[in-house]
């Protein structure tokens, strides 16, 4: 998520897992000015690199895909990543994107549902929204995902435990900012604290050493 140029895919998911990290996830980002690479040619290089790591998508935009296409993908990548692979599914939260596709962001809830409903005999399907689709990934889901990025600790804490009372099983915060890296410790302890499965953190090239992030919580 940043103009700076991109690692080799190959050669940074083996650092993260020489590291420490237990799972490597990649987003789905099109058209807000930076390139971020396809998520699915991201996971299969990855799956092919690393072994025994868990692979996801941090998330995947559903809507702006074709359903048939969209199957035909992830079950490609499955017979690649094996049982390794978990989907972060979303409806999206920026127009750029869908512009750049020519789809209706409007209505991008609504088709997110209908199609994850023709996905559910693949991977697991962990949920990435806000409001009352917290208590729908708790309800329909295998997980949910909380974006460290766009909400605060206070907003995320306050979600996670909507989510279990909704009676939500894995809760993964996701995209958690190194940009600040005692913020950033202070923020996995808390999310630890309040029953958090796991925490992914968002290392941006030119950013902090994978070391000295994975460090932050031994």
């Amino acid at each position: 998520m940043s103009d700076a140029p991109q690692p080799a895919t190959a050669a940074w998911a083996q650092r993260l897992v020489a590291a420490g990290f237990e799972s490597l996830w990649t987003p789905q980002i099109v058209g807000r000015g930076y390139f971020v690479p396809d998520p699915f040619v991201t996971l299969a290089v990855a799956a092919t690199a690393t072994e025994r790591v868990e692979l996801g998508t941090a998330t995947l935009q559903v809507p702006l895909h074709h359903p048939a296409d969209l199957a035909y993908r992830i079950r490609s990548l499955a017979q690649i990543c094996g049982a390794r692979l978990s989907l972060g599914v979303s409806p999206g939260s920026t127009a750029a994107d869908y512009a750049l596709f020519g789809r209706d962001f409007a209505t991008r809830f609504e088709t997110l549902h209908r199609t994850v409903d023709r996905l559910r005999l693949g991977p697991p399907l962990l949920l990435g929204s806000w409001g009352r689709n917290v208590e729908r990934a708790a309800r329909h889901f295998d997980g949910w995902l909380a974006s460290g990025y766009r909400r605060t600790p206070v907003q995320i804490v306050e979600a996670h435990d909507r989510y279990r009372a909704a009676g939500g099983r894995r809760a993964v915060v996701c995209a958690v900012p190194t940009t600040d890296l005692d913020a950033t410790g202070d923020a996995l302890r808390r999310y630890a604290q309040a029953g958090f499965d796991d925490a992914v953190v968002l290392i941006e090239p030119g950013g902090p050493e994978p070391e000295e992030v994975r460090a932050l919580f031994p």
